[in-house]
């Protein structure tokens, strides 16, 4: 009986125009939510989320942190300015969208912006993201935080025929994040150099020509707008795939090492990514890493991660840094986190979520190495954390002898 009033609770039935449901999405405990069917036609699995951002879909849905995930949108309207070229944030065009599915509340309408290309709906049929609209999502927010992430298959079939068992079953087997390196599947596959620049209204992305501090960025799932704010801060970026070695980035002689944002266990792609990260520690190069970078920071300076229980998605998220005081709203997109109290005295905690009091950032005390846990790119979210790509520039700066830059603060509340 309370499987049957759940599913009648998310399932908006204010809003039907089909006399049966063309999308499913069925949860590993066998709750059943129906829809309409939006986007690819067939089914995915994947852990379900929650997102709160208002805007930045786009960026959000193409972003390779959510690889293995299903996006629910808290917010209801959805696709109502369309698509474009310039906001897929995926480096790697060759590999399959990361995401799993989106789940959404509205129907999808025609795009209102001068920017927009192509409507939502053909666009997720394009990226072959299955989609279901139609659902109560704050409904499945409020189940997600009560029980956690669950895994869930999504489905969508125009003709409304499904095979509810065997959809069932496959979504009660599938194993989940723990313990699985996805940033393989989302990786570039050779080495690359990126020089351009950030977006600038009415004349698109620019390039970087004069770079004075010489950065390899390992990427793991790494976003186009981070390499566009390292191009930007001056930084001649050489992007290398995550199974390099030390010996490989350090073979580039950098004035500095990034380590990327990605999806899945960092204790997973931490066995080949570790190693590599330790050898970059002993060689005192100044590193600065962000979300799965930040994690596997960790693990190699002898901490540990932890599954988180809901996890954080959304671009309205406070963060305190401590080493300024200043508290910054932040974009998040994590579902493991660094057990803060596994560090080791060496290591600093920097910022800590005003949420729930996890481990937002860390650094360590003799070296020149820092790392986040959110995305100071802003692509989606607010741009308070620029700074912290000066604060990596100076560390660059300090080896080579050179006076810092003032570091953009936190914007004062208002």
């Amino acid at each position: 009986m309370a499987e049957t009033m759940l599913t009648d609770t998310i399932a908006d039935e204010n809003v039907w125009a089909e006399p049966k449901p063309t999308a499913l999405l069925i949860l590993a405990d066998g709750t059943v939510i129906e829809g309409r069917g939006i986007g690819a036609v067939g089914h995915a699995v994947g852990e379900v989320c929650f997102n709160t951002a208002m805007t930045g879909y786009q960026e959000i849905l193409t972003d390779p942190s959510y690889a293995g995930q299903i996006i629910t949108f808290t917010f209801p309207h959805i696709g109502n300015v369309g698509t474009n070229d310039e906001d897929i944030e995926t480096v790697n065009m060759a590999s399959a969208s990361g995401v799993r599915g989106c789940v959404i509340k509205t129907d999808i309408t025609d795009p209102s912006n001068y920017r927009a290309l192509k409507n939502f709906d053909a666009w997720l049929k394009s990226r072959g993201i299955v989609g279901i609209a139609g659902v109560d999502t704050r409904a499945l927010t409020a189940l997600i935080r009560e029980k956690g992430m669950p895994n869930a298959v999504i489905a969508h079939a125009p003709d409304g025929a499904f095979d509810q068992q065997a959809i069932g079953k496959e979504a009660a087997a599938w194993p989940g994040l723990v313990g699985m390196d996805l940033a393989k599947d989302v990786t570039t596959g050779q080495t690359f150099r990126w020089d351009e620049t950030t977006w600038v209204w009415n004349k698109g992305y620019g390039h970087e020509e004069n770079p004075v501090h010489k950065v390899v960025a390992v990427d793991y799932g790494i976003k186009r707008n981070i390499l566009r704010l390292l191009a930007d801060a001056g930084c001649d970026v050489t992007v290398l795939p995550a199974t390099a070695t030390g010996e490989d980035i350090l073979a580039h002689k950098p004035d500095g090492v990034f380590l990327s944002n990605g999806p899945g266990d960092p204790a997973a792609t931490g066995e080949y990514a570790v190693p590599a990260i330790r050898d970059v520690i002993a060689a005192d190069v100044p590193l600065f890493g962000i979300c799965l970078g930040h994690q596997m920071l960790g693990i190699a300076l002898g901490g540990e991660t932890k599954k988180m229980h809901q996890g954080h998605h959304g671009a309205n998220h406070p963060v305190q840094d401590r080493t300024t005081g200043k508290v910054e709203i932040t974009s998040m997109n994590h579902g493991f986190a660094v057990d803060a109290a596994s560090l080791p005295d060496s290591v600093e905690e920097t910022h800590v979520s005003l949420f729930d009091g996890s481990n937002c950032g860390l650094r360590v005390k003799d070296k020149p190495i820092f790392s986040v846990q959110y995305h100071p790119e802003a692509s989606p979210g607010p741009q308070d954390s620029h700074y912290l790509f000066t604060r990596f520039v100076n560390l660059m700066r300090a080896r080579k002898g050179q006076e810092p830059l003032p570091e953009q603060p936190a914007p004062e509340a208002a």
